[in-house]
């Protein structure tokens, strides 16, 4: 596998900036090296490192997509919020549905009268037992990929993760999963993981263009392929998600991701 050396660019992208549209610039297997370290890597198709992983990750959006899973309807991105979504609808403009659903942990968050950390709800729900199980089965896969292709990327994640308890992790290196459908999102850096951690996004894409990472301190684009997997440290850059364009009729780019969060540490 190539190595990409990402190279610091001067910009002036501000968090909260809506993030245009860009065509990706990373669509090959490599992995990404900053200042002489591999910080990460992307992978276009992982049917060439696991044969299980496309299988689960078929399955848990066929059941995402699904009445099966609870979900939360979402306005982000291009379509704006509620009202300017409402407003565009009331136009007759065709706006993408955008909806997101979380599994795993949930920091402690009392300005929602949430004080105390909890499991999200949606594990209590029977329909939703086929799409948890595939979104463990794909994790588990990823996380081997992760320790085949970057073992000291893995080493430094284990040790991150011995403070944290196995009733709040998702898998082994990771307390939370979101799924994001049709989601773009705007220019926001990930401050609640663990820093010095990765993430893993996965996605599934089916007649559709655009749903790209990008990270304009280095000026790189990922193409979020289908069947694609990018891991990356998302607390160390801001990075937003370019908009999503359906090539065809029920065109959709759904990323499944798992990250870390701080603070689940010594908890």
């Amino acid at each position: 596998m190539k190595t990409i050396k990402l190279q610091q660019v001067s910009n002036t992208t501000k968090i909260g900036t809506e993030c245009p549209y860009i065509e990706p610039n990373i669509k090959e297997d490599c992995l990404l090296e900053v200042d002489n370290e591999i910080i990460g890597f992307y992978i276009n198709d992982i049917s060439k490192y696991s044969i299980l992983a496309p299988k689960y990750l078929a399955i848990a959006n066929k059941e995402f997509r699904s009445d099966n899973v609870p979900k939360q309807e979402m306005s982000r991105g291009p379509q704006g919020n509620k009202a300017d979504k409402a407003k565009r609808l009331a136009e007759g403009k065709n706006l993408v549905t955008q909806y997101s659903t979380i599994l795993g942990s949930r920091a402690p968050k009392p300005h929602m009268r949430m004080p105390y950390p909890s499991i999200t709800p949606v594990h209590s729900v029977d329909s939703a037992k086929v799409f948890i199980k595939a979104m463990f089965g794909a994790c588990l896969e990823g996380e081997a990929i992760l320790k085949k292709l970057t073992p000291h990327i893995y080493k430094r994640q284990v040790e991150l993760f011995k403070d944290v308890k196995k009733e709040w992790r998702f898998c082994n290196l990771f307390t939370s999963s979101i799924s994001n459908y049709n989601i773009a999102a705007a220019y926001h850096r990930d401050t609640g993981n663990i820093q010095g951690s990765v993430n893993i996004i996965f996605t599934k894409r089916n007649n559709a263009k655009g749903g790209c990472l990008n990270v304009p301190d280095y000026n790189v684009t990922f193409e979020q392929a289908d069947n694609s997997m990018l891991v990356y440290p998302a607390w160390k850059n801001i990075h937003g998600v370019t908009p999503i364009v359906p090539t065809a009729e029920n065109g959709y780019r759904n990323t499944l991701i798992y990250y870390p969060l701080k603070a689940f540490k010594g908890l």
